[in-house]
């Protein structure tokens, strides 16, 4: 019985110390890594945020340098442990589109006919988020634009690489768009939505199935502060904002990485653009180019960097980073100008929002019409926060009422 107590104290004593050291790591870092722009709004929320996230992650590579489980598990089991909501307003079901878990959330109320349909396709880097994380945006989503919504339970790595969180994302919309009128939807009117790696997911998806003859074309995509290329992380939203909190340029390539690697990766040479050929750089440069970013947005700093020599070592680890499903911005004219009436929405203080802007570019160069916001006191993950109350940031609100305002045109 004392050998008992005293291993219990013992791994006590153990935990106790991990997490202090953990928290006094999470605050160094908040204070010395951390960088926040005068023009940023609701800063000590956003700190708070950041010192979470931070103290997850690090939690979560102890785990896996112990031999335990791989880092993101404690994510997932944070999602796991919400509990669920109840919504007065929705019907809301678990179902199973061709093996693939879906969340549907129907509008109570009586439509006059068949109600507009939305794909969800959540963020997380693939890595993290699931259909309960997204709940209250997919339900504030549903019910002010009064449409049916699926939530896409795709998998996720490192257990399931790319391509198959796109696969599935793509299988659950084909069963929507096959199926519409049984859930009470227009099949001419889906839109699909994605939140920041669910941004590339989405448009991915629009990519894949525009040359869908058998299936009924989507009506629209949103795509918020989406991941969409891989040619340049030295453009000047990366520049500017590679210290901003909660997606640091390291941690956004570094997530990128593992989802399509499942390894561990020389962020910093990535960075630096080694992992690209000569010839795919002139290649890219017709669609990545600083020269389409505008002025206004070089306005806080950019430095131009050339380059360091090519690694062929590292292309050869990477290389699948080129392609369009992964990257959507370097897919092909021919695709590019088939694609739906698009809205993209992007944060000024996120690294990805040149990404947004240069994707714009692209569209517009070849006919497709384009609804653009700019956040100019957000950075990313700003959708994240609706809805939770007193974290609630005024950008969350100001980004769902843009998102509403467009698929209630469509």
């Amino acid at each position: 019985m004392a050998f008992g107590g005293t291993l219990w104290m013992l791994i006590l004593y153990v935990t106790i110390s991990i997490h202090s050291l953990l928290f006094a790591w999470g605050v160094y870092y908040c204070l010395t890594r951390t960088h926040l722009p005068r023009g940023i709004s609701c800063r000590a929320i956003l700190l708070l945020a950041d010192f979470l996230v931070g103290y997850v992650l690090v939690l979560g590579v102890l785990l896996e340098k112990l031999g335990i489980c791989h880092r993101y598990i404690i994510w997932r089991a944070v999602y796991k442990a919400m509990p669920p909501i109840k919504d007065s307003k929705l019907i809301i079901k678990d179902l199973v589109f061709d093996e693939v878990p879906v969340r549907v959330y129907w509008p109570k109320t009586s439509p006059a006919g068949n109600r507009r349909g939305i794909i969800y396709l959540h963020g997380g880097a693939g890595l993290f988020g699931s259909i309960r994380a997204s709940e209250r945006v997919c339900r504030s989503i549903a019910h002010l634009s009064d449409s049916v919504l699926v939530s896409v339970g795709f998998r996720l790595a490192p257990e399931h690489l790319y391509p198959v969180p796109f696969l599935d994302c793509c299988t659950a919309a084909i069963h929507f768009l096959k199926n519409a009128k049984e859930y009470g939807v227009d099949p001419s009117c889906i839109a699909i939505v994605g939140e920041s790696s669910g941004g590339t997911f989405a448009a991915a998806v629009c990519q894949e199935l525009v040359t869908r003859e058998d299936l009924p074309r989507l009506r629209g995509q949103v795509l918020i502060y989406p991941f969409l290329q891989t040619g340049d992380f030295d453009l000047p939203s990366y520049q500017q904002n590679q210290a901003v909190p909660p997606l640091f340029r390291k941690r956004a390539v570094h997530f990128g990485l593992r989802h399509l690697t499942g390894k561990e990766i020389d962020v910093d040479r990535v960075i630096k653009g080694a992992h690209i050929p000569y010839d795919l750089r002139e290649k890219y440069r017709k669609w990545i180019n600083v020269d389409y970013i505008p002025e206004e947005f070089k306005a806080r700093g950019y430095v131009p960097k050339a380059p360091v020599p090519f690694s062929e070592e590292l292309y050869e680890q990477v290389k699948r980073a080129g392609e369009a499903i992964y990257a959507p911005l370097l897919a092909e004219d021919h695709i590019i100008r088939q694609l739906p009436e698009t809205f993209i929405l992007t944060c000024e203080y996120d690294v990805l929002r040149d990404d947004g802007l240069l994707y714009k570019k692209r569209l517009e160069d070849n006919g497709v019409p384009v609804t653009y916001h700019n956040l100019p006191d957000a950075s990313h993950a700003t959708m994240s926060f609706y809805g939770m109350g007193p974290l609630e940031l005024p950008s969350s609100k100001i980004c769902m009422q843009h998102v509403v305002q467009f698929l209630k045109g469509l």
